[in-house]
């Protein structure tokens, strides 16, 4: 029998390890010091959500193999499989592009994981439901930081309102994907389609406050959480998993 989980737990562990990546390209460049500081510290919550969800889908992975020859770990799974056995959504693989354009990707993010991580405490697994509970404090501030800053810029100078009316133009088309529930979701027995009212209400009031409009409905982009990606994934991948590659197996 398939374990479902599995899938669901690689597919929140890819979420969080791309975006996380995406938010270290920052590092060092940031508008001031003080937010290159915080989207770093952004950056390594992600990392570390990711990796508690990649030790538990490997335990899950090497339990249904039996004793295999080479088990499952988080660093296999993170740096040993290609752009089609990623399950991440398209938003977090999406450039940079300037802040406004990255500040929109994590406020669009944030608040679903916010929203998905509450359902998850709820879970019967009791892991799922230990890791959301400890990630929940964490995306609570990505949420309470990015929205500020979204309303920062969209009710700032003529530029930043500018900049972000770009960001939402180019994002926007990414985030149905996010509420359409693929199988492995559905018979985890979380699906997001639940919350998405919630989580259009929170964009609402965030862009009323910033003078930006929520854009009228759209044809929007899908296929990430089943494997079929935008080209910038192979480009994240290719830098991401550069050492594991060029050096199998090493040790620090």
């Amino acid at each position: 029998m398939k374990d479902y989980l599995i899938d669901y737990s690689l597919h929140l562990a890819d979420n969080a390890l791309i975006l996380g990546q995406r938010n270290a390209e920052w590092c060092g460049h940031g508008p001031v010091l003080e937010q290159d500081i915080a989207i770093t510290n952004i950056s390594l919550d992600l990392v570390g959500q990711a990796r508690n969800f990649y030790q538990y889908a490997a335990e899950r992975i090497n339990q249904s193999a039996g004793q295999p020859v080479h088990p499952a770990t988080e660093d296999s799974l993170a740096y040993l499989r290609t752009e089609r056995e990623f399950k991440n959504c398209l938003l977090v693989e999406q450039p940079n592009g300037d802040w406004a354009q990255t500040i929109l990707r994590q406020f669009f993010f944030s608040n679903y994981l916010f929203l998905l991580y509450q359902e998850l405490q709820k879970s019967n697994d009791s892991q799922l439901a230990a890791i959301a509970e400890k990630a929940l404090k964490e995306v609570t501030y990505h949420l309470r930081w990015s929205s500020e800053w979204v309303i920062r810029l969209g009710d700032g100078t003529a530029e930043s309102h500018q900049r972000m009316l770009n960001a939402i133009d180019e994002l926007w088309r990414y985030t149905g994907e996010l509420f359409n529930a693929a199988d492995y979701e559905k018979e985890a027995g979380a699906d997001p389609s639940l919350f998405q009212p919630q989580w259009l209400s929170k964009v609402k009031e965030v862009f009323n406050e910033a003078t930006l409009p929520v854009p009228e409905q759209t044809f929007m982009q899908s296929g990430g959480k089943t494997g079929i990606h935008t080209e910038h994934l192979g480009y994240i991948l290719t830098e991401l998993q550069y050492v594991q590659r060029t050096y199998p197996d090493s040790q620090w």
